[in-house]
Formats: C-alpha cells, sequence, structure tokens
C-alpha cells in the first residue's frame, strides 16, 4: 500500500482538496465523479462507474439542445456543405 503523500484538511463542511499531482495521476479531470469506499479502517477515493446519461458526451448535449438560432431545414444545411 502507497505511503500518504500529504496531509490535508477537512473543512467543517466534509470538503477536502485532492492535491494536483495525485488529480493528475489519477486522471482525475474537473467533473469526474468519485465514489467512496470503508473497510471499516481505511477510505478510498475511486473513480464512480459512469451511467450512460452521465457522460461527457450526454452532458454536452444537454448543453447545446435548444441553443440553434439558424433558420435553415436539414436539407439546405446539407446542400451548404456540399457546396451545392
Amino acid at each position: 500500500m502507497a505511503r500518504p503523500m500529504a496531509a490535508m484538511r477537512i473543512t467543517s463542511k466534509g470538503q477536502v482538496t485532492i492535491p494536483a499531482d495525485i488529480r493528475a495521476k489519477a486522471g482525475l479531470l474537473p467533473h469526474t465523479e468519485v465514489a467512496f469506499e470503508f473497510d471499516g479502517k481505511s477510505v478510498r477515493i475511486v473513480r464512480a462507474r459512469p451511467s450512460k446519461t452521465d457522460g461527457r458526451g450526454a452532458r454536452l448535449v444537454a448543453h447545446l439542445r435548444r441553443r440553434g438560432d439558424v433558420a435553415m431545414t436539414t436539407d439546405q444545411i446539407m446542400a451548404l456543405t456540399r457546396g451545392e
């Protein structure tokens, strides 16, 4: 088992900062969901299993949905992209 790298203080809200080098090594990017495992003695932070609706692509689609303001039909857009 790896030795603890740095001591961090838990805030009154139960929050703790994961050091940047550990986040980078673990691939924990902003908005990554994590889960906590407790074995009676130690707490582990693990990447949460993503559901199909919670993935990055689903978040991007939800963000962009109904944001288009071009008054063109699909056929007009396709003709434009084809150079017709």
